[in-house]
């Protein structure tokens, strides 16, 4: 596969194929990280696209991006906070297409989903970044512009709230 910084100069040169085979590398994690802000398929599909716009403006008009799936999330994680700003309201819990219909399994992501969404913003989202989309602390710290000791202590503070919110969702 070829490099995001080779794959950036053919974009900029205007490679249609470099385009979608970038497009094609990213959008499943930008898509999830949007679902799991939003629940609702539809509305994260758009967040997504417009995210992988607001990339390749930034892209053709040579903005200096050292850290491509950084730079894609934080794009990502504005898109959410303005659809926030605009919507003032936070959307019902929708269930994604699952392979399984174990009902059990359901119940169980439903708990968990629950119990993301009571965690405060700063928790929520270091929580969906490290647990769901498996970046790493110092990434997240990268990321976000934190320090990496406050990155853990958040991922430890969710995992404390996490275990206590789903026992109690358990009895």
């Amino acid at each position: 596969m070829i490099s995001d910084f080779l794959l950036i100069q053919k974009i900029r040169n205007g490679d249609n194929r470099a385009g979608n085979e970038f497009v094609k590398k990213y959008y499943p994690l930008i898509y999830q990280y949007c679902f799991l802000h939003i629940h609702d398929r539809d509305c994260a599909e758009d967040m997504t696209q417009e995210t992988f716009v607001r990339f390749f403006e930034a892209v053709m008009n040579r903005t200096d991006i050292a850290k491509v799936k950084s730079y894609l999330y934080r794009v990502a994680g504005n898109t959410v906070k303005n659809y926030y700003r605009k919507k003032k309201e936070l959307l019902l819990e929708k269930l994604p297409d699952t392979v399984e219909n174990n009902a059990a399994d359901i119940e169980v992501r439903l708990d968990i989903e629950r119990a993301v969404a009571c965690l405060p913003d700063e928790i929520r989202e270091i929580t969906i970044l490290f647990f769901f989309q498996g970046l790493k602390q110092k990434d997240i710290s990268d990321l976000l512009g934190i320090k990496l000791s406050l990155v853990k202590y958040r991922v430890s503070k969710a995992k404390e709230v996490l275990s206590k919110e789903l026992e109690v969702g358990t009895q």
